[in-house]
């Protein structure tokens, strides 16, 4: 029998989604991602089937395709498919084919959402795709946000799978009977998730047969102990730094009283840019001579007697990169720029990282760039112009962050767009736009 209950007793505890919120389900034809089309289904949920084919399996990825046509179909459901050349991606953009296959599907679930009026997308990972990408990040190096693993939501994806073990869904699978198409690349250990999947946690299952069960505990603890951490650091943020003009001082007595002092001020200092490397050599330093100076991209600090000193780097000019009409990728310091023209009149909804302008307005070359002092905009919503020094202030970014936002310029001196941030409303899609085109930015 299939796990409705729990199912939907998962998503309204998680607010992933309410009954009257039209649902994209990703869908691969593989059995997590059919069992969840199956549940949206039986749970009576207004939903719609999206299916990529990356053409890196022949005939097996077709044959994929056409049996999720064929699952949507028998559901009565819309169905939305797309073909991608997968390895040139990769290739143009110096990525791996694994990292290529993600951009592409999100960037295209994204469009897709768009513009057929979906609130939300929905993917089908599950408890045991949680543990992996724990043991996967404790293995890379993480923090305690790499802990957390997998979340239910992240602002319009959704995993309504992941109150499920593997186990369980292939015995649902096999209970219902229900056809599925595998994808025999899973069982590859090219790949660094599937060797943990296949060779690592099987070995850790030999000492734990409760494995899944032991990390879902495990979860609930390391999310408690995040809001702690967060907590603390928040009222010491308040509490330690002392702002005087365009610096930051902080007594040495205090940083010496933190515990635990390596993790604390690491905290503190990461919104200046300071790494952990670095945070080990300033503490190694507060005992001996002051004078000694560590420098982020965008701030120094200076050990000075009794206090540290943190204060803005002189910023550097920045031309910026020309952009024309052509360009469909774009380097910009920590930042990579997509673009893509589209003939509807898509507005870009609940993702800072990307915006629709209405492509008549665009006059090419255009220009990303660092902000200037005097720029100017109109916030989108807003009828009047703001400094964008002000802007700045209301979103309370400390310099450095200021100084790393990317600014889209037009070729007539015009801000169309501070990149994770606000649209200037002079560019935004109207009534009367025919044609757009969308940005898109990802932190590299």
């Amino acid at each position: 029998m299939l796990p409705v209950k729990r199912f939907v007793d998962f998503i309204e505890q998680n607010s992933l989604f309410t009954p009257a919120c039209k649902i994209l389900a990703a869908v691969s034809g593989g059995m997590d991602s059919v069992l969840m089309a199956h549940l949206l289904k039986a749970a009576g949920y207004n939903f719609g089937i999206a299916h990529c084919n990356f053409m890196l399996r022949g005939a097996d990825a077709d044959a994929d395709q056409e049996f999720t046509r064929l699952l949507a179909q028998q559901m009565g459901v819309s169905f939305y498919t797309v073909n991608f050349d997968t390895k040139q991606y990769a290739a143009d953009n110096k990525v791996s084919i694994q990292m290529a296959a993600r951009d592409m599907r999100y960037q295209w679930f994204a469009q897709i959402s768009q513009s057929a009026g979906y609130d939300a997308i929905s993917l089908a990972h599950h408890q045991n795709d949680t543990i992996e990408t724990i043991l996967l990040n404790l293995t890379r190096g993480t923090g305690i946000a790499g802990l957390h693993g997998i979340l239910p939501k992240n602002g319009p994806l959704v995993r309504p799978l992941l109150f499920l073990t593997r186990h369980e869904i292939q015995t649902i699978i096999s209970a219902e009977g229900l056809n599925y198409a595998e994808d025999a690349s899973n069982a590859s250990v090219k790949y660094a998730r599937n060797k943990i999947r296949h060779q690592v946690i099987p070995l850790l299952k030999e000492l734990n047969p409760n494995l899944e069960s032991t990390f879902e505990n495990n979860l609930r603890n390391f999310k408690d102990l995040e809001v702690l951490l967060n907590d603390k650091v928040a009222a010491l943020k308040r509490e330690l730094p002392v702002r005087h003009g365009n610096e930051v001082h902080i007594s040495i007595d205090a940083v010496k009283k933190l515990s635990p002092q390596r993790l604390l001020l690491f905290r503190l200092l990461q919104e200046y840019g300071f790494t952990q490397p670095v945070v080990d050599d300033l503490l190694t330093a507060l005992n001996k001579h002051a004078g000694r100076v560590f420098e982020s991209a965008a701030f120094k600090l200076l050990v000075d007697r009794g206090k540290l000193i943190i204060s803005p780097r002189a910023v550097k000019t920045d031309t910026g990169v020309n952009i024309d009409k052509n360009t469909t990728n774009v380097m910009y310091n920590s930042y990579k720029l997509t673009l893509w023209h589209d003939d509807s009149p898509l507005i870009i909804r609940d993702n800072p990282l990307a915006v629709s302008v209405d492509a008549a307005l665009l006059i090419y070359p255009l220009t990303l760039r660092a902000w200037q002092q005097g720029d100017v905009f109109y916030p989108l919503g807003m009828k009047n112009r703001q400094k964008l020094s002000d802007f700045f202030i209301q979103a309370k970014l400390p310099l450095h962050q200021k100084n790393a936002v990317p600014v889209l310029q037009n070729g007539n001196g015009e801000i169309i767009w501070l990149g994770g941030y606000r649209l200037d409303d002079r560019y935004k899609v109207r009534n009367n736009t025919k044609k757009v085109t969308i940005f898109e930015l990802y932190k590299l």
